[in-house]
């Protein structure tokens, strides 16, 4: 009998959070990883030893994507479809700004996340698409969106815009791909209500900034949080999905 192929992911915002548990998860199958975040994380290293798994950790500010995604580009030309199983990229990566009105936030953070949380991931599933578009195997593209982007709340305009924008670029990007011969299927996905940094900075502040503040606080009290473990052992299932893409904009409580 063959040896099964591994498969091979590009993980973006790996180092932490969900991000970091999903690393692990993948590793820990023997599969090929490339993450790309500020920050390396010297435990992947370890993992990816003790699981005979090939990673490569790529620090890139991915406000700055253009770096990451000629690099992406490049690096994947250089790989061959008949050694792996499938390729999927994952853009996980966001930031959420200081938490406040639009009429009070710093212009430089309201660059910042929709750089990050929408510009990266579109410019770097650009640069995914191109170069895998020969390439005979399953194609699939993963992002992790958020329910706060298809219900907004006060105070997070600038996130909330970033993870509408990934749900509708998504759904473009599906049409683009679905009368291709091996078009790549495209889901955006919100992984529900996750115990990270991101949820501490919500509930850490004031009621007069945040009015949302006590509803996020309840969450965390009444254990209705996710751990990252968790949240990231559902997301990767759902690409194992035989339905994943359809549809494009999904929640994992929705399955």
């Amino acid at each position: 009998m063959a040896a099964m192929k591994p498969q091979l992911y590009i993980l973006t915002g790996g180092s932490r959070g969900m991000g970091l548990a999903m690393a692990r998860q993948i590793l820990s199958q023997g599969h090929h990883l490339l993450t790309i975040a500020r920050q390396r994380n010297e435990d992947l290293d370890l993992l990816a030893q003790q699981h005979q798994a090939q990673l490569s950790q790529w620090q890139h500010d991915l406000a700055e994507p253009y770096a990451a995604a000629e690099q992406l580009q490049q690096w994947l030309g250089k790989h061959h479809a008949q050694n792996f199983d499938r390729v999927v990229l994952i853009n996980n990566a966001g930031v959420i700004p200081p938490i406040a009105p639009l009429s009070h936030t710093d212009w430089a953070a309201i660059s910042q996340a929709l750089r990050v949380g929408l510009e990266a991931p579109m410019i770097l599933t650009s640069a995914f698409l191109q170069a895998t578009q020969a390439w005979d195997i399953p194609r699939q593209v993963l992002n992790i969106s958020s329910g706060l982007g298809r219900r907004a709340i006060a105070s997070q305009a600038t996130y909330c815009a970033a993870k509408a924008g990934m749900d509708h670029f998504s759904v473009s990007v599906a049409l683009d791909e679905a009368v291709k011969p091996n078009g790549a299927r495209i889901c955006s996905l919100a992984p529900g209500v996750i115990d990270t940094d991101m949820q501490l900075q919500l509930r850490s502040a004031s009621a007069q900034a945040f009015p949302d503040v006590d509803r996020f606080t309840n969450l965390k009290q009444s254990g209705a949080l996710t751990s990252a473990e968790d949240a990231g052992t559902r997301v990767l299932a759902w690409l194992d999905r035989a339905d994943f893409g359809q549809p494009v904009v999904a929640d994992v409580r929705q399955a």
